[in-house]
């Protein structure tokens, strides 16, 4: 009895597996159609902030054809980061600092990519088609084409929620000129639930499945260059990297399993909760020792001890007074701008 061969769309999916990936579906390079619309909207009313690319390639972005007219169908592709611990644990604990669970294990940027290239060889060997692979830098509507492909939906947090691994997937996605039979997309399932939105301590979200970026502490910590704007410092509390408020309290985290995590993903423990007198210490050489092989060490010693430096703020930690007069001196002037904050902040909290 001769055995059918599997088709083509199971045998990549099949092969994603094997090379540690959780979830693996398939879009029509055409079946974000609306994206390029709330995209462009969003650019306009300003919500991207200091992100200039995103304004710059959004031509690109909107759409898969936009950035290569030749492709056909688009695997998306997922990799658990879900967490051990509560992502929330440390609320509150003033003398650590908080780094957003993505954050805290190998660069996930090297880690999807390699396995997203590998993916890749073996189709083109077995299929003999083109193809692109992008993760996160190129301009790709990953969670658009995730929710299209069936991974999820994206929720009213705007980031991807899936029924099997909750808000911890790193997406990645390969562009092809295959013709390959698309999965049914994603169907909202937040219902009346408002966690998301309420949880947010900067009410980033001016609504329902939109986020401000101006107002995200994630944006704030990592992407914004400049000083911290003085209305969002107290409601950054001890957050140095990021920000997991509004994925962690989703109730569909209760079905992720930390048995599906990648092994690359697991934390690190010195950035599960690291000192802040140790971070307000860090230099450019010690900040690239601490953090090589993070994502975190794409922004720079300078940001790192500016967010730091605010959380020593709020931290109400009068020992880490020293550590802050030292850095009056410090050569950035964005540093000193969020160490003179601190020691206002700390000095009016001991009645100095």
């Amino acid at each position: 009895m001769t055995t059918q061969p599997l088709p083509l769309e199971q045998r990549v999916k099949d092969a994603a597996t094997a090379l540690g990936f959780a979830a693996c579906a398939i879009a029509r390079a055409d079946a974000a159609p609306m994206a390029a619309e709330r995209l462009n909207q969003w650019i306009a009313d300003g919500c991207h902030g200091d992100m200039l690319w995103m304004e710059e390639r959004a031509a690109q972005r909107g759409s898969p054809k936009g950035l290569w007219p030749d492709v056909q169908s688009v695997i998306m592709l997922g990799m658990s980061y879900a967490p051990a611990r509560d992502p929330l644990a440390l609320e509150g604990v003033g003398d650590r600092g908080r780094i957003s669970v993505y954050a805290q294990g190998q660069d996930y940027h090297d880690v999807v990519k390699k396995a997203l290239k590998a993916l890749a060889r073996w189709l083109v060997d077995i299929a003999d088609c083109q193809l692109k692979v992008f993760v996160d830098t190129a301009p790709v509507m990953e969670k658009a084409l995730a929710e299209a492909a069936g991974l999820g939906w994206q929720g009213k947090h705007s980031n991807l929620v899936s029924q099997s691994h909750g808000s911890w997937l790193f997406l990645g996605a390969i562009y092809t000129t295959l013709d390959l039979a698309p999965d049914a997309s994603g169907r909202d399932h937040c219902g009346s639930c408002t966690a998301c939105q309420t949880a947010c301590p900067t009410d980033a979200f001016p609504a329902p499945y939109r986020v401000d970026a101006r107002r995200c502490i994630s944006y704030l910590t990592i992407e914004h260059k400049g000083p911290i704007p003085e209305e969002f410092r107290r409601a950054m509390g001890n957050r140095i990297y990021g920000c997991d408020d509004c994925l962690a309290v989703c109730p569909w985290n209760k079905f992720a399993q930390t048995a599906a995590t990648h092994r690359a993903f697991v934390g690190r423990a010195e950035l599960a909760a690291p000192e802040l007198r140790e971070l307000l210490a860090l230099d450019d050489a010690g900040f690239r020792e601490v953090f090589s092989g993070s994502p975190i060490k794409r922004i720079g010693r300078n940001r790192m001890v500016r967010n730091a430096a605010i959380a020593a703020g709020n931290s109400g930690d009068m020992t880490l007074l020293p550590l802050l007069a030292e850095l009056r001196n410090d050569a950035d002037p964005v540093v000193v701008d969020a160490v003179d904050w601190a020691i206002q902040q700390l000095q009016r909290e001991s009645g100095h």
